[in-house]
């Protein structure tokens, strides 16, 4: 597509559209330049356009097919942007917050043996979605053993625990093999922090807690750490993820590959999933980047609140534990959707 017909597709898109179902917690909405974003003219966008377009068909709204169609044949990835967007910062009042996520690794086995004793568990056929069912204690207790419910097993107890937070992850079989689980069903009770327990407790200060410090001292305290961990009565149920390359990353909730430090999560109360987003964050490794809202998680809550996935294995794992930054996030939105929404919040 030349340029010339770029303007001119920028121009048909640019059709008053319904404003986009924002949560009513926003309390303002702000249209800026691209010109006034630090870091913008430097990013790699072609990277971000290429990771766009990879859920952009499956997004809601009439305007998102036809841009979708458009990227395909834009001859600058930073000219598409910058032709059919606008950056909007959609504030709720609370705090900004980016935290980072990964994809664990775990050594494990398809079958028990000595070394590899703790199942991970395919979703149980009782389980009603809004219900609570067994908590925590109960099923690492072994309520759930002898039913045929298990998937694979792993060597590390606070490794499985950390991969159901994360949701998804890798493991590396004993024969060689490797296999890739994904999210299937959560047991119906609210997460609670172990961390804050330690807190708590007295063992740590606030500022001392990360999933290292955590790890390492389930693993000195063997007893009180596997009390630690029941103290979290939500569950996680895995499945197996077939037919899934190795070199892409796990399944988002757009039903996609996610990209590592270009897909983040985020609340889809206030962000659409797939939009393009601009970070901006702060903290020891400040990030300017363009990404891509391809993901979600239960604790991620919030206009400005996002977590930056960082990719596959151990050193992905320590990058992120260590985010918890400030910043801002803007969100590239179709012309006339970004200028309809701030006028809404904002007028």
């Amino acid at each position: 597509m030349t340029l010339g017909r770029l303007v001119c597709a920028a121009i048909a898109a640019a059709v008053i559209y319904a404003t986009p179902a924002v949560s009513q917690e926003a309390q303002l909405a702000e249209v800026f330049d691209f010109a006034d974003i630090d870091g913008w003219a430097d990013d790699d966008h072609a990277a971000a356009l290429e990771v766009f377009s990879q859920t952009c068909n499956l997004m809601d709204g009439p305007e998102w097919p036809q841009l979708c169609e458009i990227s395909k044949s834009a001859p600058s990835a930073r000219m598409f942007f910058e032709l059919f967007f606008r950056p909007v910062l959609i504030d709720d009042g609370a705090k900004p917050l980016f935290t980072g996520y990964f994809e664990p690794e775990l050594d494990g086995s398809r079958y028990r043996t000595g070394r590899f004793r703790y199942p991970l568990y395919r979703r149980p056929p009782e389980l009603k979605v809004g219900e609570a069912f067994l908590p925590r204690s109960e099923i690492s207790s072994g309520a759930l053993a002898g039913r045929g419910l298990e998937i694979a097993w792993v060597d590390d107890p606070v490794e499985l625990f950390f991969l159901q937070i994360q949701g998804s992850g890798r493991i590396r079989m004993n024969d060689g093999s490797v296999m890739r689980v994904g999210y299937a069903a959560h047991n119906g009770h609210n997460y609670r922090s172990i961390g804050q327990e330690l807190v708590r407790r007295g063992v740590y200060n606030r500022h001392q807690v990360s999933a290292d410090v955590i790890k390492n001292w389930v693993r000195r305290n063997p007893s009180d750490g596997a009390a630690l961990l029941d103290s979290n009565p939500s569950y996680v149920f895995f499945r197996e993820v077939k037919d899934h390359a190795a070199k892409l990353g796990p399944i988002g909730a757009m039903n996609r590959p996610i990209t590592a430090m270009r897909s983040i999560a985020v609340d889809p109360a206030f962000v659409p999933l797939g939009a393009p987003v601009w970070v901006d964050k702060g903290g020891e490794t400040p990030l300017r980047r363009l990404m891509v809202a391809q993901d979600t998680g239960s604790a991620i809550k919030g206009a400005q609140r996002a977590d930056i996935f960082y990719g596959t294995g151990d050193a992905a794992g320590a990058q992120a534990g260590r985010i918890k930054d400030d910043g801002r996030m803007l969100v590239l939105m179709p012309i006339q959707l970004a200028y309809g929404l701030e006028e809404r919040l904002s007028g």
